[in-house]
């Protein structure tokens, strides 16, 4: 029945739901319900064959929330969105907020493990999702419970961003911001270098020839050099030539045949004369000769020394151009080469962030902890007359099951994961404890959301809710939830097994009032439902 009451009331059904099944899947099944502000109740029809639509009778005026006298077709989304307007007051879009999760607080299933815990209304269900729809029902500020789902989320980015900073990928992939602030910086000294560079930059139009130029004095300048590394040889040779060319020495001769005492005769003496002036002569013009090639070789070497000078002053005057400019490919090369450094310090600067991002995410999300639980302080505090009539209500429930001197409160404070929202009976523990403080939390939510207006009136348990319960807290439990629905004007629904329902009987509970038809039975001939055994 829980399962039925989901499904009309805009649950989507997977494959394995009990509408999906084989005997039911073209069975149309009917709920009528009072809505807000109809005199007549509102059917709600719908099958597992065509799960996506819901037959409505009378059919919503749309915008005006009015109905009709004729049915519609509304889509799932339309029938969901509807019940959040008129059954909890949903107006608007409240984060973490939805009438299908508070519906799943109100009617709770067994199959999703609802009756583990009190807030929660699935086992896998974590604070952070519970906590905003509870805050809702309770009068208490949803959109503060709802950001710790925001924190919880970044928590969890930032501990995968942890586990990614000790991977040596990371390094490649971000880094570290001490590393990167210096790359930065050695990458913002080449900018500047290069825009000071093209500032300073001067196209010449005539590059090319002058460099050409520049290579043809270069040349010049070595050709020059060989030459007078020839000539400066060939001076050395000559001067030792002039050293070596002196006049022949011939009277000793004279004195080597006076020594042996024979005399010259006197055409003899004179030809010696002759053979001197000869070679005197001979000497005389060699030295001349030498002298004039040395002077000429001096003369070659000077001459190049000047046209060095020269060349060399024709040569400095264009590198000193070329080095003040250049061609136009040099200046596009320069500005290729900056952009490719601008576009290099952009990644650098990029990974700077993602790295701070990360090294600082811990801090921030400590922060943010700090001020949210601060906020929701503050919010408690200014709902303090809220905060107080649930958990007097809830104090009253447990009181009434369990006498006065069991300490039960409702405990509502912040934590650093979510607003906690905890019901607290002293005991020894048990399942049967634990049950009743689910009982007595549900019942405390529903009456609370009710008075304000934000929840519809009924609130439906199945006999799950009881189990582990003591015969006399099952009693109780079930006068307090009539007593207390027929005061607030509400409903509540309980299915329940005819000897658990018997042993509340025997204590003083009159059922008759309160049974609705049809009695499910699990007897042989007659029993079953929907074309289901229900045999032992």
């Amino acid at each position: 029945m829980i399962e039925l009451l989901h499904f009309l009331l805009g649950a989507r059904a997977d494959r394995n739901h009990l509408v999906n099944h084989k005997e039911l899947r073209q069975t149309v099944f009917t709920l009528a319900l009072d809505w807000p502000g109809q005199t007549t109740p509102l059917d709600i029809s719908r099958q597992g064959s065509s799960a996506s639509t819901v037959l409505l009778e009378p059919c919503p005026i749309v915008g005006d929330g009015l109905f009709q006298d004729r049915f519609c077709r509304t889509p799932l989304a339309e029938w969901q969105a509807l019940i959040e307007s008129n059954l909890f007051g949903l107006s608007s879009e409240i984060p973490g907020v939805s009438g299908r999760a508070i519906l799943s607080f109100l009617m709770r299933k067994v199959g999703d493990h609802g009756f583990n815990e009190a807030t929660r209304s699935f086992a896998r269900q974590s604070e952070t999702q519970a906590t905003p729809n509870l805050a809702y029902l309770l009068g208490l500020d949803a959109s503060l419970a709802a950001r710790y789902q925001e924190l919880a989320t970044r928590k969890a980015a930032r501990s995968q961003l942890k586990k990614a900073v000790n991977d040596p990928a990371w390094g490649k992939v971000v880094g570290r911001s001490g590393d990167l602030r210096g790359e930065i910086a050695i990458r913002e000294s080449r900018i500047a270098d290069l825009n000071r560079q093209i500032k300073n930059f001067q196209v010449i139009p005539q590059f090319e020839i002058l460099k050409a130029r520049a290579d043809e004095l270069a040349a010049l300048i070595r050709e020059l050099g060989d030459k007078d590394v020839l000539d400066r040889r060939n001076l050395d040779h000559l001067m030792k030539s002039v050293v070596d060319a002196v006049d022949p020495e011939v009277r000793y001769l004279e004195r080597v045949y006076e020594d042996l005492e024979i005399a010259l005769p006197t055409h003899i003496s004179k030809r010696f004369d002759e053979v001197r002036a000869f070679h005197a002569a001979v000497v005389a013009n060699r030295r001349t000769y030498l002298e004039q090639e040395i002077k000429d070789a001096r003369a070659r070497l000077a001459a190049r020394e000047r046209e060095r000078a020269r060349l060399g002053d024709e040569q400095s005057a264009i590198l000193k151009q070329l080095s003040e400019g250049g061609a136009l490919a040099a200046l596009t090369t320069l500005q290729k080469a900056l952009g490719q450094e601008e576009a290099a310090l952009g990644a650098l600067r990029h990974r700077l962030d993602a790295a701070l991002a990360v090294e600082s995410s811990g801090r921030e999300l400590e922060s943010d902890l700090l001020r949210l639980s601060q906020e929701v302080e503050t919010d408690l505090e200014e709902r303090q007359a809220i905060v107080s009539q649930a958990t007097v209500f809830f104090n009253e429930c447990v009181q009434r099951l369990y006498g006065t001197n069991r300490h039960s409160y409702l405990k509502i404070e912040p934590s650093r994961s979510s607003l906690k929202i905890t019901p607290k009976i002293d005991s020894d523990l048990s399942s049967g404890i634990n049950r009743m403080a689910i009982f007595c939390f549900d019942l405390t939510v529903a009456v609370i959301a009710h008075r304000a207006g934000r929840a519809p009136d009924f609130l439906v348990h199945d006999s799950h809710m009881f189990d582990g319960v003591d015969d006399r807290q099952l009693t109780n439990a079930l006068e307090l939830a009539a007593e207390t629905v027929d005061a607030e004007g509400m409903q509540y629904i309980v299915t329940i097994n005819e000897d658990e329902l018997a042993k509340a009987e025997r204590l003083g509970f009159s059922s008759d009032p309160h049974v609705i038809e049809p009695r499910l039975s699990d007897a042989y001939d007659e029993g079953g439902l929907f074309g289901f055994r229900f045999d032992r």
